[in-house]
């Protein structure tokens, strides 16, 4: 896994169940953290009536349907509006995650995956009391292909009560059926970014009805962590989405050219051809059933959709650098069809359909020691054993940056330069890149770096995942009791008490604040200020900037 940026968006690592299960499946979840009790309480929304009740503090509504369904004559098409029930409709419970790899993610008691998903929660402080409240719409992760809107870390209820927002997590379209791209080949206009769009069709739903949950629809601000940054990116380059929120967040994922429309055609011969239909035969793939479109996409993972013809290589001699590229062949995502998605988000530059737009972003120190959990021996290596695994990744690269990291890094053991060299290609890198080019427009950036350190134990090593991907989710959400990636240490609660603060007042006013910590001064490519976040936070210039130095020195 070492340097394979590609691995961002791939399910699949050795002894771990995938890259982006932050707690084991639903079958070891005994607990009940987020279960929504009485008293409950009923109200009146765009499509009806919902019931739900309290959770964590806050008032609790789950599984409300957001659009309509997307199976059948619907696949692949921008979601279709909600249709309105009669009654009241249950809201206390998780609605289903989106089709995609089994054991993935799980809430407690979420139901089973379906293709029809486009559900979303909401967590209040309280309902129809002309509340103005910053409305706080978290993306989940899991890349493109996996996760849920319903993991219990994210749940919302003492984020909701201790801040005094709203906050609202949704379920859309993964894989194959949230980004196939068939606007080549006489499909759907707007497929490749159905899931995208189901997301834009989430907000469109909080602008109709978020203040009856006490919500200010003008004051709404998207973040996500890992797969849910690369989303939060591709929302702000998004017309169908401009107006739709004010503020973003991204949080170790960041999204900067998207998929170019050639190589998503060519994954939807792919795909044709492992179903045994031509292009004339477009229309036949909403009878296809849905779990032989997952099995393909799973198998295509591995093999034919990860393996482009000879046809589409003899156009293609010059791919993307592999420090810049956002996707590899077999992963699914947003594409630049000119339309839906008209260009990368940030690149050559930052969009400018967002550049009034405060953006809050950030990454882990130590990302990678999530992504090698399930791989004991690579914290065990020595320094030859560095070398050669460098070596299949980086090529003719392999000495140079070795040898910075043994400058920058002296007395850091091989695993701790390992770390350090796949947290900079996976996250770091494009951490500073895009605040690099969001600073150059009017509205302001600030820049975090997560510090805090995990004692989760990584089994079969003498590690913990120390400040690793995923650690920081919990703790943004306040949720730091919840047993999880974050752990028990030793400063948890203040560091989630400092980073939900930050979080939350960012979400309010565009500038981050928290109680007892320091000012976060604003992001600039004179100083580069960045905040250390941890129990106690400070702000540093600049870090690591030998290495940052390097890094755009070789991407040029």
């Amino acid at each position: 896994m070492l340097f394979h940026r590609r691995g961002l968006l791939k399910s699949g690592v050795a002894a771990v169940a995938a890259p982006y299960l932050w707690v084991p499946a639903r079958a070891t979840l005994s607990s009940d953290y987020t279960q929504v009790t009485a008293p409950f309480v009923d109200v009146e929304i765009a499509s009806g009536r919902i019931r739900g009740g309290h959770c964590r503090g806050a008032l609790a509504f789950k599984g409300i349907p957001y659009a309509g369904s997307v199976s059948g004559k619907n696949r692949f098409k921008a979601p279709p509006p909600v249709t309105p029930w009669t009654g009241v409709r249950d809201a206390t419970r998780l609605g289903p995650p989106a089709l995609q790899p089994p054991d993935t993610t799980y809430g407690e008691h979420e139901p089973a995956y379906s293709e029809d998903c486009l559900v979303l929660n909401v967590w209040t402080p309280a309902v129809k009391d002309s509340g103005k409240r910053p409305v706080m719409v978290f993306c989940h992760g899991g890349g493109f292909e996996t996760g849920s809107g319903g993991h219990r870390v994210q749940d919302g209820g003492r984020l909701a009560s201790t801040y005094d927002v709203v906050v609202v997590t949704m379920n859309h379209r993964l894989g194959l059926l949230g980004y196939l791209y068939l606007g080549e080949l006489g499909g759907p206009a707007d497929s490749g970014n159905q899931g995208m769009l189901d997301i834009v069709a989430s907000l469109d739903w909080v602008k109709q009805n978020i203040a009856t949950f006490g919500g200010d629809p003008g004051n709404v601000f998207v973040f996500g962590e890992s797969g849910g940054g690369l989303k939060t990116c591709t929302l702000m380059a998004m017309p169908s989405a401009h107006g739709l929120f004010h503020k973003a967040g991204t949080q170790s994922g960041t999204m900067l050219h998207g998929m170019p429309k050639d190589r998503a055609t060519e994954a939807a011969r792919r795909v044709l051809a492992g179903l045994d239909l031509g292009p004339q035969d477009v229309g036949k793939l909403a009878d296809v059933p849905a779990d032989k479109l997952l099995a393909l996409q799973l198998a295509g993972g591995r093999g034919p959709l990860a393996t482009p013809t000879k046809e589409w290589l003899a156009g293609h001699h010059n791919p993307p650098s592999w420090l810049l590229d956002d996707f590899g062949p077999g992963d699914w995502g947003p594409v630049v069809d000119g339309t839906v998605l008209p260009r990368g988000p940030f690149a050559p530059d930052a969009t400018p359909l967002s550049a009034d737009m405060p953006l809050l972003i950030g990454n882990a120190r130590d990302e990678a020691t999530f992504f090698e959990m399930g791989n004991p021996a690579f914290f065990h290596m020595d320094d030859a054993s560095l070398k050669t695994l460098a070596r299949q990744f980086l090529g003719p690269a392999t000495d140079s940056v070795l040898a910075e990291y043994e400058k920058t890094r002296p007395k850091a053991t091989p695993a701790e330069r390992g770390i350090a060299i796949e947290t900079a290609i996976r996250m770091g890198n494009h951490t500073v890149l895009v605040a690099d080019r969001k600073s150059q427009q009017p509205a302001p950036v600030f820049r975090y770096r997560n510090d805090y350190e995990s004692n989760h134990p990584i089994a079969g090593t003498d590690w913990t995942l120390r400040a690793g991907h995923a650690t920081d989710i919990a703790i943004t959400f306040y949720n730091y009791d919840m047993p999880d990636l974050q752990g028990n240490g030793p400063g948890l609660a203040e560091a989630s008490k400092a980073m939900s603060g930050y979080f939350a007042s960012f979400a309010r006013s565009a500038v981050p604040k928290a109680e007892g910590q320091p000012a976060w001064p604003r992001y600039d490519t004179a100083t580069r200020a960045t905040m250390l976040l941890n129990s106690q936070c400070h702000v540093e210039n600049d870090p690591d900037s030998e290495e940052r130095k390097f890094w755009q020195s070789a991407v040029g």
